[in-house]
């Protein structure tokens, strides 16, 4: 009910609306999380504007936008969806029909998918199932980097050279991601396996071949059993560090924590600053 709620006011606004609207000199592209804007701006910067509409601080999962955003979409030209998030599950189609005049494309497009309950698996399964935080893997940035590359060069020709070589300086950036990662995860210290209470990083656990062990089943609490499981199979696997998250509670983390001794470590997955957050989790999988 919210959100035809808030489709309602979008139109009622939008046909109230006489003021003049400013000439805006870039075209708009409007991504759904920050670390898309890592990769779009670093290709199109200076050509287009890049906005996003999940804010800092909130779940893509479960993020309604504002009807103002909802006003402010209708002036992009594309949309960069990231692929299987909650915010775009949910709100994609409305968003559209309201703006039918904006193009929008998959940046997921040819990515090898992870389901939610573990199995690899293709593109032609339940959609609803696919994990959906994808962008959390230098090997699937390198894909995103050429998706959005592509669709840039298909909007704009004139500056299709530019937009290559700086596509070549992004993969290099993302090969130095990788190739620190790798370093500090080979080093006798580094662990093996970590538990996590939203399950965020099962791309970077299969491009580095780690355990991630989640706290979270399927959105919800774990009940007593489930937690003493969970607890049981941290200590099989010496987890030495919980990553948290600061969109989710930390109480059942903090009780593993306190059972097994392990650390607590807040991420930010949704951090723009793709590159640097993927190394600090690396850094952090690092025991004393």
């Amino acid at each position: 009910m919210k959100k035809f709620v808030l489709l309602f006011i979008l139109v009622l606004v939008a046909s109230c609306d006489k003021q003049p609207k400013k000439r805006n000199d870039k075209p708009i592209i409007t991504v759904t999380i920050e670390p898309q804007r890592y990769f779009c701006e670093a290709l199109a910067n200076g050509f287009f504007k890049v906005d996003c509409i999940v804010p800092h601080g909130s779940s893509p999962e479960t993020y309604d936008p504002n009807p103002r955003q909802l006003i402010n979409l209708e002036k992009s030209t594309i949309y960069l969806r990231i692929g299987y998030i909650g915010f775009e599950m949910q709100w994609m189609d409305k968003l559209i029909s309201n703006a039918p005049h904006i193009e929008v494309f998959d940046t997921s497009q040819g990515i090898n998918l992870i389901m939610e309950e573990g199995h690899q698996k293709t593109i032609n399964h339940n959609i609803n199932k696919v994990e959906p935080h994808l962008w959390c893997s230098p090997k699937n940035a390198y894909i995103i980097a050429k998706n959005t590359l592509d669709i840039l060069c298909s909007f704009d020709r004139k500056h299709e050279k530019i937009y290559i070589n700086r596509y070549d300086s992004l993969c290099k950036e993302i090969t130095k991601t990788d190739s620190i990662i790798r370093i500090e995860l080979r080093k006798t210290k580094a662990d093996k396996a970590f538990a996590i209470y939203h399950p965020s990083l099962s791309y970077f656990a299969r491009d580095y071949n780690l355990m991630q062990i989640p706290i979270e089943n399927n959105g919800k609490e774990p009940s007593p059993s489930e937690l003493a499981n969970i607890i049981d199979r941290c200590r099989r696997n010496n987890v030495h560090i919980i990553f948290v998250q600061p969109e989710f509670d930390h109480h059942n983390a903090e009780i593993i924590a306190k059972q097994i001794g392990a650390r607590i470590v807040p991420i930010n997955p949704l951090n723009k600053q793709w590159d640097k957050e993927m190394i600090t989790i690396a850094k952090e999988l690092i025991h004393n």
